[in-house]
């Protein structure tokens, strides 16, 4: 009876610590899940994607102009995802909108706006049980609606406004878009704002900037200057900024 007793005892404290490890396991992979799944709430930019949201307090038109994997379409991303949710930190120090809003995020093509801007908003194109872990949390999105071209692409998403639960202040409109289908698809629309990701031609920028006027809304563009200087880029430059390219 002393030996089984023993036994029993022993086998205590190795049970109890496998119960526990399960028990943290599972609490990190919660943790993970719910990062996963409220990106925006973990989003701390670097001082030039901090200055780039900051310029949206005082300019309606924006440019973040940088090498590859600079995090320029995660700013872009992350800043959309605040408007469309209403979600500001206490950092922020950018264009506030305090009404639901309604946006455009665009690419060159249409599988370039899906694996770029959409990727980056709501999660892995391909993967719809990923939809959610983009910039945009998981708890704001409302509803999508595919769109008819590229596998995968949306055409727009429906974004709860307004802080969260099950009490919402509105919803907000997030619609893709790509520069290649011309201008004349581009007009029409009352916006709050064009997330441009990607250079455009100069035209498509006009009228994407025209549907913001109504709202005294901001355009932002985010790309890696392949085009040299385009007009476009210079929008965004002083004459003493392209007196000096001119001169290297």
């Amino acid at each position: 009876m002393r030996r089984s007793a023993a036994v029993s005892v022993a086998s205590k404290p190795a049970s109890a610590r496998s119960s526990l490890m399960r028990t943290y396991l599972a609490l990190l992979e919660e943790v993970e899940r719910r990062r996963n799944r409220n990106r925006l709430a973990a989003y701390r930019p670097y001082e030039r994607q901090a200055y780039f949201h900051a310029a949206g307090a005082t300019h309606r038109e924006r440019l973040f102009m940088a090498g590859n994997q600079l995090g320029k379409t995660r700013a872009g991303g992350a800043e959309w995802a605040m408007h469309l949710t209403g979600r500001y930190p206490d950092w922020w120090v950018g264009k506030v909108f305090d009404t639901p809003v309604r946006l455009w995020a665009a690419g060159v093509t249409g599988e370039g706006t899906r694996d770029n801007p959409q990727r980056v908003l709501v999660g892995p194109p391909q993967q719809q049980g990923a939809w959610g872990t983009g910039m945009i949390p998981a708890d704001a999105i409302a509803g999508t609606v595919m769109g008819r071209g590229a596998p995968g692409a949306l055409d727009s998403v429906i974004v709860r406004w307004g802080g969260g639960g099950d009490i919402q202040a509105g919803e907000s409109v997030l619609s893709f878009k790509s520069y290649e289908k011309g201008r004349e698809k581009w007009q029409g629309e009352t916006l709050h704002g064009v997330w441009f990701d990607e250079e455009p031609p100069l035209d498509i920028y006009s009228e994407g900037l025209t549907r913001t006027n109504a709202t005294d809304g901001i355009t932002i563009v985010t790309f890696t200057p392949l085009l040299g200087m385009s007009d476009v880029v210079l929008r965004f430059l002083s004459a003493g900024e392209v007196e000096r390219i001119g001169k290297r």
